[in-house]
C-alpha cells in the first residue's frame, strides 16, 4: 500500500500513536454513558396515586395508620401491591372492616390518577420518569425517547460519514465533540419531554460523526500491523465506561446531575482535540499533497524520526496520490450487482438488523431484571469486557462462522429462558441476562473480523458502512417493541430471543466460513476465489465501528 510505505517514512507506530490513542480515551470511555443513561436517568420507581387524604398535609387523621389510609384510597393492583395507576373515586371507609369481602372491594368506584402520582425516592430522587409522569398512559414515551435517540445515531451516522469525507476528519471531531457536550448538557434546561427528545437525538446526531471521525484517524494513522491492537484498546477502553457509568449513575441519583456529568467528559475532548494532526491519506486523496506532507513531517517529529526530512518529499506524496487515483470509489448498489456478493449482503443485513435489535432490547431494560440496576451495569461492564478480550482465542479454535453460530443460539436461548422465569427467581433471571450479555460481547467483536473478511477490498468499507446503517435500524426497533408489552408482555422478550437464533440459520445455510482463507481483492477475486488456507499470517483491516 502506498500510503503505509509513508506512514513507516514517518516513524510508523510510535509516540505519536500512544498520543493520539490518550486523547482518545476520554470519549471512548464515556460513548457508552450516552447510549445507556436511560437506564438510571429514566428509571421508573414505585410510584401511585395522588390522593388528597395521604398526601394533603392539611387532612390529618391520627388515629388511622399509613396503611389504613392507603387501603381505603388506593385498590390493590395485579400484584395485590398499592394500584401504580388507579385510585378510589371516593374514600372506601367500608374497607377498615376485617370482615369487608373481595367483592365488595371490586365494586369500588375507581379512576384514573387525575390528580398526579406520588414516587418513591429511596433509589433517585429525580428521574425523566417522574418530572414528566412517564407513566401509566404515558409509559409508551420512554421506549419512543429511546428510539428518538438511536434514531439520531442513524441519521449521523449518514451525515457526518459524506461531510467527513468533504471538509476532513479532524474539524468534524472536534465540532461533533462540542455538538455532544452541548446538546446533553442542554437537555437539562428543557421545559416538556419532546424538547428533551429532540436535543437528545441532536447529541445522538453528533455522537456518531464523533465515532466515526475518531475511528477514521486512528485507522488511517495506524500501520496494518497495529490496526487490530489499537482497535482492542479502544474497544476494551469503551467496555470500561459501562462500569464507570454504573458508578457515577450510584454518586449521582438526581438525572439532571448525571446528564451534566456525562456531558463534561466531551466539553474536555473538544478542548483536548486542537493538536490532532487531520488525515494525511484523506488529504492525498483529495489531492492537497502539502498539507499532507506538513501532517506526516508532524507526525515524524513527535516520533522521533530525524530522517523524515530527506525521505518524506512533496515528489513521494505526488508519487503516491497517483497510486491512491487507481482506487475506485463503489456504491452501495455494487453490494447486490454480483450474485455472490448480493448473497452475502442479504444474509449479513438480517444478521446485523437480528443482533442489533436484541442487543439494545437487553442492555436498556436493566429495571425489568429487578435489583440493584448498579450493580447489573455493573457486572454487563464486566462481562462485556471479559467476553471482548477472550474472543480471540475462541475464533482461533472455533472458526469464524460456528463461533457467530454458537454464541447467537445461546444468546437467544438466554434472553428466551430469561422471559420465561418467574419474577420471585431473580438470581437466575440475573445470571442468564449476564450470561446472554457476554455472549453478545462474543457476537459484536466476531462480527467485526467476520466482515472484513467476508467482503472484498474494493467494497469492504462501503460494505461496512451500510451494515452499520442496518444495524443502527435495528437498534431503532429494539426500543419501541417494548411499547407492546402493555397489551403481550411476552412479546418483547421473546421476540429478542428469537431473532438472533434465526440470524444464526442464515450463517449456517448462505454464509461461509473465512478462517485461514486469503482475503479476496476485487469482486472477479470473490466469484472465482478457492477454498485453500493461506500459508501466511493473514492482515486484517477493520473498517467497521467497534462501539455499541
Amino acid at each position: 500500500m502506498a500510503f503505509e510505505e509513508l506512514l513507516d517514512r514517518a516513524g510508523g507506530m510510535g509516540l505519536f500513536q500512544v498520543l493520539q490513542i490518550c486523547t482518545l480515551i476520554l470519549p471512548t470511555i464515556s460513548f457508552p454513558f450516552h447510549i445507556l443513561l436511560e437506564n438510571f436517568s429514566a428509571a421508573v420507581p414505585d410510584h401511585r396515586c395522588w390522593t388528597n387524604m395521604l398526601d394533603n398535609s392539611s387532612e390529618v387523621f391520627t388515629n388511622l395508620t399509613h396503611e389504613a389510609l392507603l387501603a381505603i384510597s388506593i385498590p390493590a393492583g395485579p400484584n395485590l401491591k398499592p394500584h401504580q395507576c388507579r385510585r378510589f373515586r371516593h374514600p372506601q371507609w367500608q374497607f377498615l372492616d376485617p370482615n369487608a369481602t373481595a367483592a365488595n372491594r371490586s365494586e369500588a368506584v375507581t379512576e384514573p390518577c387525575v390528580d398526579g402520582w406520588v414516587y418513591d425516592n429511596s433509589t433517585f430522587s429525580s428521574t425523566i420518569v417522574t418530572k414528566w409522569d412517564l407513566v401509566c398512559n404515558s409509559q409508551s414515551l420512554k421506549p419512543l425517547g429511546q428510539a428518538i435517540y438511536m434514531a439520531g445515531l442513524m441519521a449521523g451516522s449518514v451525515f457526518w460519514g459524506f461531510l467527513s469525507h468533504r471538509l476532513g476528519r479532524k474539524p468534524m471531531l472536534s465540532w461533533c465533540f462540542l455538538q455532544v457536550a452541548m446538546g446533553s448538557a442542554g437537555a437539562i434546561l428543557a421545559p416538556n419531554f419532546f424538547i428533551y427528545c429532540g436535543l437528545r437525538f441532536l447529541s445522538a446526531f453528533g455522537m456518531a460523526g464523533a465515532f466515526l471521525a475518531q475511528f477514521a484517524l486512528t485507522v488511517e494513522w495506524t500501520t496494518v500491523h497495529r490496526r487490530d491492537v489499537a482497535m482492542t484498546i479502544l474497544c476494551s477502553i469503551s467496555s470500561m465506561g459501562h462500569i464507570v457509568l454504573a458508578g457515577l449513575a450510584f454518586a449521582l441519583r438526581d438525572w439532571r446531575n448525571l446528564q451534566l456529568a456525562v456531558s463534561i467528559p466531551f466539553l474536555a475532548a473538544f478542548l483536548l482535540s486542537w493538536w490532532l494532526p487531520e488525515s494525511a491519506r484523506w488529504l492525498i486523496i483529495i489531492g492537497q499533497p502539502e498539507k499532507a506532507l506538513r501532517e506526516l513531517q508532524k507526525v515524524a517529529r513527535i516520533n522521533g524520526h530525524k530522517e523524515a526530512k530527506k525521505t518524506l518529499t512533496i515528489e513521494v506524496l505526488t508519487s503516491s496520490m497517483a497510486k491512491e487515483a487507481t482506487k475506485t470509489q463503489q456504491s452501495v448498489l455494487d453490494l447486490f450487482r454480483q450474485p455472490v456478493l448480493c448473497q452475502r449482503t442479504c444474509a449479513m443485513i438480517v444478521v446485523n438488523f437480528s443482533l442489533m435489535l436484541s442487543y439494545y432490547g437487553l442492555v436498556l431494560d436493566l429495571q425489568s431484571l429487578g435489583g440493584n440496576i448498579f450493580l447489573l451495569q455493573t457486572l454487563f461492564g464486566v462481562m462485556d469486557f471479559l467476553s471482548r478480550a477472550t474472543t480471540i482465542l475462541l475464533l482461533r479454535f472455533l472458526g469464524r462462522r460456528m463461533t457467530l453460530v454458537g454464541f447467537q443460539v445461546l444468546v437467544g436461548v438466554c434472553i428466551s429462558a430469561n422471559a420465561l422465569v418467574p419474577q420471585d427467581l431473580q438470581t437466575l433471571r440475573v445470571a442468564l441476562a449476564i450470561l446472554g450479555k457476554s455472549c453478545f460481547g462474543v457476537c459484536l467483536t466476531s462480527l467485526l473480523l467476520y466482515i472484513a473478511e467476508l467482503f472484498p477490498t474494493v467494497v469492504r468499507v462501503t460494505a461496512n458502512g451500510f451494515l452499520n446503517s442496518v444495524g443502527r435500524l435495528g437498534s431503532i426497533i429494539g426500543p419501541l417493541i417494548k411499547m407492546a408489552s402493555q397489551v403481550l408482555p411476552l412479546l418483547p422478550p421473546l421476540t429478542y430471543g428469537a431473532l438472533p437464533i434465526v440470524s444464526s440459520l442464515v450463517f449456517l445455510l448462505f454464509l461461509p466460513e473465512t478462517q485461514g482463507i486469503q482475503l479476496p481483492d476485487t469482486i472477479q477475486d470473490l466469484e472465482g476465489r478457492s477454498s485453500t488456507t493461506k500459508s501466511s499470517q493473514q492482515e486484517v483491516v477493520i473498517m467497521e465501528s467497534t462501539w455499541f
